[in-house]
């Protein structure tokens, strides 16, 4: 049997496969069909300090190869999550990867401080930090497109949390060079990175000839990205190879259907992988995708997942 455990700075999970945040909300919906305690960890909705309605409908759009979201982080709020999400999830034995967001440095602050308030603190494995929210200091500018934003809320929210407990800065793919956005969060000190979110995009709808979202635009994802992250986790990790920047274990997501599609982004650098808009058509599609890598690694000769991380770059 091939060993299929990961570990993401000093924190070890059993298998490498993930939710991806936004996709399975915060796990009772999904426990239905699986036990989430089998997952390597799960990701949450991005939770936000204040309860949060969202945006206009409609809010999804249906692409070729994908999916359009524009659902604008809606949720309870930090105080409804601790209170109610992450009991249940600590309850179920489930291994916990919060996603936080904010529209300011100070918003993400104060949501790693009240998470790590929680008596079910206990289940957190890291927190992803999504830093692809706009910037309402700033007139709207997305952190993750700003080495200086992007740093300062990981910066901040490194404060708030015990140094055992990792912190990964999800980026977005919508910039013109990845890396120097990877370098400036972990120079601020992410522990790691997850790669990538969705891409900026947009639909009209040609018998009303008008938008197709309520909020016009929307994140791009599903199988068309998948390129795209696959090229985006390899630019970071050879950054990491050549010493631009220290390396950090990279949590790899977009467009992962198949076992194969996990391959691609771990055979890239990814030490643990997310699977988010198949789980809509699949909700088992996690626990599919990890026993399709499992085979897929027995059947090459591999007898652990870690051989695989990155290999694609010394081959």
């Amino acid at each position: 049997m091939v060993e299929m455990s990961t570990t993401l700075s000093g924190r070890r999970l059993a298998n490498p496969l993930m939710t991806a945040s936004g996709c399975a909300a915060n796990g009772q919906e999904l426990h239905r069909f699986f036990d989430v305690a089998g997952l390597g960890a799960f990701v949450t909705k991005s939770v936000m300090a204040d309860p949060r309605s969202g945006r206009d409908t409609p809010r999804m759009a249906e692409t070729p190869s994908g999916m359009l979201n524009s659902i604008g982080l809606q949720g309870p709020g930090i105080a409804a999550f601790v209170e109610h999400d992450l009991p249940w999830l600590a309850s179920v034995g489930a291994t916990v990867l919060p996603s936080i967001a904010g529209g300011s440095s100070t918003e993400f602050a104060h949501v790693a401080a009240a998470l790590r308030a929680s008596p079910a603190f206990g289940c957190v494995a890291g927190v992803e930090v999504n830093i692809s929210c706009p910037n309402v200091a700033n007139r709207g500018l997305v952190f993750a497109c700003d080495p200086l934003a992007s740093a300062k809320v990981v910066a901040l929210v490194r404060e708030q949390l015990p140094r055992d407990v990792p912190i990964f800065a999800k980026l977005s793919p919508d910039v013109t060079d990845i890396t120097t956005i990877a370098a400036a969060c972990v120079k601020a000190g992410a522990d790691g990175l997850t790669m990538i979110n969705t891409l900026l995009g947009m639909a009209i709808d040609t018998d009303r000839l008008r938008p197709q979202l309520g909020g016009v635009t929307g994140g791009l994802s599903g199988p068309g990205i998948r390129p795209v992250a696959v090229r985006a986790i390899w630019q970071v990790r050879q950054a990491m190879f050549e010493g631009r920047i220290p390396t950090v274990p990279i949590i790899g997501v977009g467009g992962v259907r198949t076992g194969n599609d996990a391959l691609e982004l771990v055979a890239a650098g990814a030490s643990a992988v997310q699977v988010g808009t198949a789980t809509f058509n699949d909700p088992s599609a996690p626990m599919r995708v990890l026993a399709e890598l499992t085979e897929l690694l027995e059947t090459k000769g591999f007898a652990s997942f870690a051989d695989v991380v990155g290999i694609a770059h010394v081959r």
